[in-house]
């Protein structure tokens, strides 16, 4: 099964675009094709920017959370990874849970931040779109 880290801005979408990849992920999880891992730090700021931004989407943000596993926090070790990736230090902590999770991708919608990225892999996980982390669930899903 594969393990898809989701960014906050993932989640976030999700939970205000029911008909975006972001949502498309969790139907897929549903289906039992992959597995949606959070840290605590991604979860609460998905959190707090839905409460100021979509305030009538907070139910179905909460609503969301059980189809999610909560990781560890990561190690000073994958911090120190994911420093050295040129990420502004608020990402630092996304990318440093990713690879703590051993996750296979690591999901995210923020280009200006993680853009240089895409397409790579570090430690083992893969950097993509959600987009591009939907078409990689379904074709591991035709594959079988």
């Amino acid at each position: 099964m594969r393990r898809f880290f989701l960014d906050a801005n993932v989640i976030f979408t999700a939970a205000h675009n029911p008909d975006g990849n972001g949502r498309a992920l969790f139907r897929l999880a549903a289906e039992q094709q992959l597995e949606l891992v959070v840290s605590r730090y991604a979860l609460e700021e998905a959190a707090r920017n839905i409460a100021v931004k979509f305030p009538e989407c907070v139910a179905e943000f909460n609503s969301l959370i059980p189809s999610l596993l909560l990781v560890t926090e990561p190690s000073q070790a994958e911090i120190r990874l994911a420093t050295a990736r040129r990420l502004p230090n608020k990402d630092v902590p996304i990318l440093a849970a990713a690879i703590a999770a051993r996750a296979s991708a690591l999901v995210t919608g923020d280009r200006r931040d993680f853009g240089h990225l895409y397409g790579m892999t570090i430690e083992g996980v893969a950097v993509l779109t959600p987009a591009e982390a939907v078409a990689k669930a379904l074709n591991s899903r035709v594959a079988k």
